[in-house]
């Protein structure tokens, strides 16, 4: 089996991250998809707590799209992978959007993510300059469809493109306002 690793902060989830989810399944890039929110990044700033965010990410589950809670406990990349290959015997992709690409290079353990497969959405950038300079098994999706929405729009009252259960669990629960 294919299983894309989908890793972030899902800072709220909305239907953009599902839709990635879901055009690498329909399209048979992977088979299925891990959803594993981070408990933190350097550069994020006042995230909702893990339960919270796992409490949304669960409304958008599906067979083939899981949310997974024993392999996020990590601070970085390369340890969820490492982590998730002891209990799958499958192939692994990483799925990243092509605005990583800048600082992949900065990544902790870059040479140890290099051996897993990674699908890049490309954005429109030009990454050819990234790519060639890494030594990996990069799978480049240029016609991804892009949602325009993005979880800072979501955090400041908008609430389109979110799932009704999320939108409401968000205002039950006081988060982002």
């Amino acid at each position: 089996m294919r299983i894309g690793v989908y890793v972030g902060s899902f800072n709220p989830v909305h239907d953009g991250h599902i839709h990635v989810a879901k055009y690498l399944i329909n399209n048979n890039y992977v088979d299925k998809v891990l959803l594993l929110p981070t408990p933190g990044y350097w550069d994020k700033k006042d995230l909702a707590s893990m339960k919270h965010r796992v409490n949304m990410l669960k409304f958008y589950e599906e067979d083939n799209i899981v949310v997974d809670t024993n392999h996020n406990n990590y601070d970085y990349t390369y340890q969820v992978l490492e982590s998730l290959k002891k209990d799958y015997n499958d192939e692994l992709y990483l799925i990243i959007g092509s605005d990583n690409l800048e600082k992949f290079h900065l990544w902790k353990n870059i040479e140890e993510i290099l051996k897993y497969n990674i699908i890049v959405l490309n954005r429109g950038d030009n990454i050819d300059k990234y790519i060639n300079k890494l030594n990996g098994k990069f799978t480049i999706i240029n016609d991804f469809d892009y949602i325009d929405i993005s979880s800072t729009e979501i955090r400041r009252g908008l609430r389109k493109h979110l799932k009704k259960e999320v939108a409401s669990y968000i205002d039950e629960n006081h988060l982002y306002s």
